[in-house]
């Protein structure tokens, strides 16, 4: 018996918890919100769906009742605001900061040895705040943004190669922003062989450019914010531990010396399994992917030191 916990009934939460119960990742999900009802309707619009789908995951919807969260497994965070017209970036961190630390503490109360996963914006800061201020194990603090940047450089690259998606490899690391992310070119491949031979140089810098805008793409698209892929890769990241497949997966994890990096939440490739990260992998960068990945930890400690500045953590 296995137990997922979604804290946030919104449109990534809830499919999160829909594509959780469709694979069967976990016995039992309960997505809890804030909102009166909102978690319920959406656990029972899920439900009324396992019939016709054929899966016997049991998923309910709680109001506000952290005790119906016990004994969790793994419990993902997408509880948030997104930021509105007049507000700051500062003000985005001060308002989810407080939600996350609520959220985080609340569900430690009922699953104290709960793998907690990430996912409320911005991310990076979020799970240094999360890790800082419940003094947890890095193992068990997960920034989920690189699983979710990875299928969607994954799906430019066979775009642009007329392919499969199921049959290229890619990979993002770096911070979860569209400055800040950094699609790994060089180790992109299909089918074994590399990217850049069949694309050429020139191509393969539009697939990068185009993953690096992916999330805005689709808000200017939808209007808001993307939900299908983040919430089956936050699916696809919970299963690993669930299931303990061992995938490497790009997280968000607290780095102590690894990639020159100490005191930090930012994205790199890990293994996934029960005990969460379970390694952090290290790839032999070169000089260009050494100096963006500065940059992109320049740009995520400018973050983070917020929640310093304001006296979060």
């Amino acid at each position: 018996m296995s137990k997922v916990t979604v804290v946030g009934a919104g449109n990534v939460g809830a499919t999160a918890a829909n594509v959780l119960a469709i694979k069967e990742v976990a016995s039992e999900v309960c997505l809890i919100d804030i909102k009166e009802g909102l978690a319920e309707g959406k656990a029972m619009d899920i439900m009324q769906t396992a019939q016709l789908i054929g899966f016997d995951t049991v998923v309910k919807g709680v109001t506000n009742d952290y005790s119906q969260t016990k004994n969790s497994d793994v419990v993902v965070i997408t509880s948030g605001i997104p930021r509105k017209p007049g507000m700051s970036r500062e003000d985005l961190i001060s308002v989810n900061a407080g939600i996350v630390k609520s959220v985080a503490s609340n569900i430690l109360k009922y699953s104290p040895k709960a793998i907690i996963v990430v996912v409320s914006n911005p991310m990076d800061a979020m799970a240094y705040l999360a890790l800082k201020s419940l003094g947890l194990p890095r193992n068990r603090v997960i920034g989920m943004g690189g699983a979710l940047d990875s299928s969607r450089f994954k799906y430019y690259l066979s775009q642009a190669l007329k392919c499969n998606q199921n049959e290229v490899e890619g990979m993002v690391i770096g911070g979860h922003g569209d400055t800040t992310m950094i699609p790994l070119a060089r180790f992109a491949t299909y089918k074994g062989v590399p990217a850049k031979t069949l694309l050429g140089s020139k191509k393969l810098d539009e697939v990068v450019k185009a993953t690096m805008v992916g999330g805005a793409t689709m808000t200017g698209l939808l209007g808001t914010s993307a939900w299908m892929a983040p919430g089956a890769a936050i699916a696809f990241l919970v299963e690993s531990i669930i299931k303990d497949q061992k995938k490497m997966i790009p997280c968000s994890t607290y780095l102590n010396g690894e990639y020159g990096m100490k005191d930090i939440t930012i994205g790199v490739p890990v293994i996934i399994g029960k005990k969460g990260i379970e390694k952090v992998v290290a790839l032999r960068l070169n000089k260009e992917e050494k100096e963006a990945l500065a940059a992109s930890e320049a740009a995520v400690r400018k973050t983070a030191a917020i929640l310093h500045d304001m006296k979060l953590i």
